[in-house]
């Protein structure tokens, strides 16, 4: 039993690292014209103000200035993304096969769309759009350019936001998974948490995160059909 799971588990780790791969390559080839990101995350600006929840810079003024908030939101949208997303992948193939795979198609199904919608409507995200905002990760932090290289960034993919969408996802596979309170509690606030720090980093703006919400919900929607598709194909098996 052990040998077969290595294997599975196996399987599905070169999958995975492939569609990680493809996302990023193609989302950095992909990166959009500077001019036309900036219009479009003023365009975001303009709605949002319209709509009354134009926060980002009132969020980040309240970050910013303390250097222990600045440092956890930097910490926050580093390493309670790709680390987090990796280890929590790892354990759902090894324990609770179902939760991996409905993880993985709905990161498949998401990144597919976001991938789409970078290439074609690039937005600038607030620390290169608007002037009164800093980036806080890049001023204050050397992590994430050695967990992401720039061969593999794409500088005005702002929308939709997959850093607080795919949280989210992970955040409701653990909470599906876990057999413990503090697992629950953990799963719930992941994407919370995620949904503060890229705002208060200036890397989102509030319609982002809207957008990047949306847009799981729906792939996990499609993730549970194709779940049941293959419990629907699975034999049945009788008692002799």
């Amino acid at each position: 039993m052990t040998k077969a799971r290595l294997l599975w588990v196996g399987r599905q780790a070169g999958w995975v690292v492939l569609g990680i791969f493809v996302y990023f390559r193609v989302r950095n080839l992909t990166e959009g014209s500077r001019a036309a990101a900036v219009d479009h995350a003023h365009d975001i600006m303009r709605l949002e103000r319209s709509l009354g929840f134009a926060v980002e810079e009132e969020l980040q003024a309240l970050v910013a200035p303390s250097a222990t908030l600045r440092t956890l939101g930097n910490w926050i949208y580093i390493w309670g993304h790709w680390p987090v997303i990796v280890v929590v992948m790892v354990w759902l193939a090894w324990r609770h096969r179902r939760e991996f795979l409905r993880l993985r198609d709905g990161m498949l199904i998401s990144g597919a769309v976001g991938m789409v919608v970078f290439a074609t409507y690039p937005v600038a995200p607030p620390r290169l759009a608007d002037g009164f905002m800093i980036d806080t990760v890049t001023e204050h932090s050397q992590a994430y350019r050695v967990l992401q290289p720039p061969i593999f960034t794409n500088q005005y993919a702002a929308m939709p936001s997959l850093h607080a969408g795919w949280d989210l996802l992970v955040g409701i596979a653990v909470f599906t998974a876990a057999s413990t309170t503090i697992l629950r509690v953990v799963g719930a606030a992941m994407p919370v948490l995620m949904t503060l720090a890229v705002v208060a980093t200036a890397n989102h703006y509030v319609l982002d995160v809207v957008a990047g919400v949306a847009l799981v919900l729906a792939a996990h929607a499609g993730a549970l059909l194709l779940e049941r598709r293959r419990a629907a194909r699975q034999p049945v098996v009788r008692g002799t």
